[in-house]
Formats: C-alpha cells, structure tokens, sequence
C-alpha cells in the first residue's frame, strides 16, 4: 500500500494549445472541457475570489485589533509570502494545463497519497469557504435592503445554530434564505457554462473594483495625516501593535488572498495556457495587493483605526462624512457584488477539482460527469451546490473560517515544495514560464505558509485531524480500491 500512495503520474512536457482545442494533457481527462477564457478572463476570475470579505471587513479588523496605521506594511509582508506560492502555481499551470490545481501537481510529484490529502485540503477551500462567504453575503444583503424598509425578519436571514462553548445553541433564526438563495444562482451560472461565469464574473469585478476605486480617489480627499501617527503603535502585549502586532496582522490578512489559486483550476479551459495561467495568476495577485493598500492607506488616513474593528470599515468611515452618504450605499452594493463573485469562482473551482479526482478514480465516476451541452461539469456543480446551500442556510459555519485557512496553507506549501522537487526529478521538463530563484523562492513559500498554518493548528487542531481522518476513511473505503493509476500498473 505504501508504494502505492508514493506513485505519481506520468509527467510530459505540454504541447502548445491553439485555442479552442481540447488537450488531453499528461494527467489525462481533459478532452471534454471546452477552452475559452483568455488571460484577461483568467486575471478577472482571479481578482474576483480575492477581493471579497477581505477588502470589506478584514481590513478595518486587523487595524483596529493589531497593526494601527501599518496594516499597510502586514499586507506588503502577506503579499511577499503569497507571491511565493503564486510564482510556483504560475509554473506548474503553465506547464501542466490541467483543472486539478495544487491536487493535480502533487500527484505529478509527490504520489497519490499526498494528492489525496491536498485534494481533501481543497475541499475545506472551496465547498466550505464558499458557504462562509454566502452567509456574509446574506448579512451584507439584507443590512443593504434595510436602508429601504425591505430587510427580511431575522428569522428568515440567519442560521438556527451558532456554535458557543464547543456547543450548538440555538439562535431563534429558522433558516438563512439570502445564502441559500445566492448559492442557488451562482450554481446556476456556473451549470450554464465556463464563458457565462465569466462572463458575469467580469461584470461583477469591473463593478466592485470601480466602487473601490472611487472610495480611494474621493476618500484620499478627506485623509488626515494625523491619523497615521504613529505609524506603528506601541506594543501592548502578544499580538497587540508593534512589530508583533504587524507580523500578527500579516498571517490574518494573509488570508484575504486565498482564491487566487482557483485560477489555476481553469487551466483546462484557457485557450493558451502556456501564456495565460502565470497572467491570470500573477497579475490578479498584483493587482489586488496594490489595491488592498491603497484602501488600507485611505481607512486609516479616514478615521483613527481604534474605530476601525467593525464588520463593515469602508461602510464606517464613509458615515462619518455625511457629503460621502451617496458613496456609502454604492460601497455597499460593492460588497453584496464583491462577495458573490467569490462564491461564484469558489463554486466553479471545487466542480472541477472533483472532476478531475474523478477521473482519476479517486473519487466516484458522477463527479466526472460533463453536459452535452454546455461541457460543464454539471453533477458536481449541482451536488456541491447542495451541500454548500445546506451548509450557508442551516449550519454554524462561522468555525470553519480557520480550517478553510488551514487547508489553502497546507496546499500552498505542497505546490512550492512539488515545483522543487519537479526540478530535480524532472529537470528535462518544458516549462513556459520558470519561478526565477526557485531554490531560494521555492523553500520559503514552503517555510511561510507552514508558519502561518501552525498558527491556526495549535488551536483547532482536533477539528482538522478529524477532517482529515474522514477524508482518509472515504480514500481506503473508494479511492485506494478504484484508483486508475492502481488500475494501468497492477
């Protein structure tokens, strides 16, 4: 059993692919994708799951909470790590075109055992982050609809559970009707087709980025640069400002980037992915940097940061200028956008990591299912649609955040660790675009994204051993008996 969980599938050097044609690429399966999206499309998707709940509500939080004035500074710091990771996920997608993502590359790499785990990894990413944000976009939704008189009765919109003490308690809501309603229409996109998500993506981003854009130029006008001082406040104990503080704020704002992996999830609908999956990576990453701190600039440049800690920061400082009320209601119509485009890119991801696990034979042949006609992998967008409207409408779901971390970190650190070993194993490879430094670049993405991942495990390690422990019974139950590598070697 143990060499079977160390085999990796074969790996050949891409042929170049002419758009519109399908390839079936050296990890198999990929025939029956259509590709369409170009690096535009790919860099829109990628700033469409990055720039959600981070940019609306992070910000302000981890200001107020850790860092004062230098979250600017924990961002530059987050960015930097996340950079290392995007730099391996850029090579491995450009030279392995597939849809599996960070599953895909590790069992090129480092067996079918690690590719299990990572793919399970990515379960808690994307079925369960997408659920998370439903639920703030219900909450964001109906705080919008109550500037009209329209909101719904709290019964309607919130989760009959919360979860206090380790225990389910009641909350007097019945069932969360705006996120079961908003992951129903996303999954509807996504059923449709690859070009219409993206299509709607698109609209979605160019609206929330202008929004954004017009907070930066009309707020920078009321800035006082009183507000930045001290740039660094004084440290007030573990976590608390000073250069802690700010380190402290990087590994939370860390998170506000976590989607721009699910770029990598297209690569078998790009139509040159050799050029277009390290665009789509790279530059969805740079973009959303700079406009994270040049918002960060602007919140804290608005109002002293002590006043920052709410779930809405943008929407704050803008109520304290009342010439700025007009700008508040467009921030907020910004953020129900914002936070549907992430479910919307979260919710195509995860359809097809379980496609290609299913060809795989990791996982049952359902999932490998694609529509006649919209070549879509449409069971596995309606039976994650499912679970993830369940999950938003009925379920305390707000304790998962960490976990959804936890498994992106432990994904990252496996692509940056694959693409050193890839080197060393396999250095005959073609490979379009080539992490510069990747013995030094390589070993710190590793390094960086562990650290940040120890820092949520040494808390909620009993939840994420139990996620990987059911994610190891459904593999020795299904995936070690079907598996079509087992299957081809004997």
């Amino acid at each position: 059993m143990l060499q079977q969980l160390l085999r990796t599938k074969p790996v050949a050097p891409a042929p170049h692919v002419d758009a519109g044609e399908p390839f079936e690429g050296s990890l198999e399966g990929e025939v029956h994708l259509r590709r369409t999206l170009t690096g535009t499309q790919l860099i829109m998707l990628g700033i469409g799951a990055v720039i959600g709940a981070g940019i609306f509500v992070l910000t302000g939080q981890a200001a107020a909470e850790h860092a004062g004035p230098a979250i600017m500074l924990s961002f530059v710091i987050a960015g930097i790590a996340c950079a290392f990771a995007g730099l391996c996920y850029a090579e491995f997608a450009a030279m392995l075109p597939v849809s599996g993502s960070a599953y895909s590359y590790s069992y090129a790499t480092l067996g079918e055992g690690v590719a299990w785990f990572i793919g399970w990894c990515l379960v808690l990413e994307y079925l369960f982050a997408s659920a998370t944000v439903a639920v703030g976009w219900s909450g964001y939704f109906n705080a919008f609809l109550n500037n009209f008189g329209l909101a719904l009765p709290e019964a309607l919109a919130r989760a009959p559970y919360t979860v206090e003490a380790g225990r389910l308690v009641h909350t007097g809501g019945i069932i969360n009707l705006p996120a079961i309603a908003i992951v129903g229409a996303v999954c509807a996109v996504g059923y449709v087709g690859i070009t219409q998500s993206a299509f709607v993506n698109t609209i979605i981003v160019v609206v929330k980025v202008a929004v954004i854009l017009a907070f930066i130029a009309f707020g920078a006008q009321y800035v006082d640069p009183a507000n930045w001082q001290p740039f660094i406040p004084e440290n007030e104990g573990p976590g608390r400002f000073g250069m802690d503080g700010v380190m402290r704020a990087a590994t939370m704002v860390f998170f506000a980037y976590i989607g721009f992996d699910a770029v990598s999830t297209a690569a078998g609908e790009a139509k040159n992915p050799q050029r277009d999956m390290p665009i789509g990576i790279l530059g969805s990453l740079v973009i959303c940097t700079v406009l994270y701190i040049l918002v960060c600039a602007v919140l804290t440049g608005m109002l002293p940061y002590p006043q920052l800690g709410t779930p809405e920061p943008v929407s704050t400082a803008l109520a304290a200028y009342p010439s700025l009320q007009w700008l508040q209601i467009l921030v907020e119509m910004a953020a129900v956008a914002g936070l549907a485009s992430v479910i919307l890119v979260m919710l195509m991801a995860q359809p097809r990591i379980f496609y290609t696990m299913s060809r795989d034979g990791l996982m049952p042949k359902l999932f490998g299912k694609v529509h006649a006609r919209f070549r879509t992998p449409h069971v596995g967008t309606v039976v994650v649609g499912l679970i993830a409207a369940v999950l938003a409408g009925f379920l305390p779901i707000g304790l998962l955040g960490e976990m959804v971390s936890m498994g992106t970190l432990l994904a990252f650190a496996t692509v940056c660790a694959g693409i050193f070993v890839l080197r060393r194993t396999r250095p005959d490879l073609e490979r379009p675009f080539r992490v510069p430094a990747v013995s030094l670049v390589a070993p710190l993405g590793v390094l960086a994204c562990m650290y940040l991942f120890w820092q949520s495990f040494k808390e909620h390690w009993p939840l994420f051993v139990g996620w990987m422990i059911i994610g190891t019974v459904i593999y020795l139950l299904y995936g070690y008996r079907h598996s079509r590598l087992r299957r081809d070697r004997g």
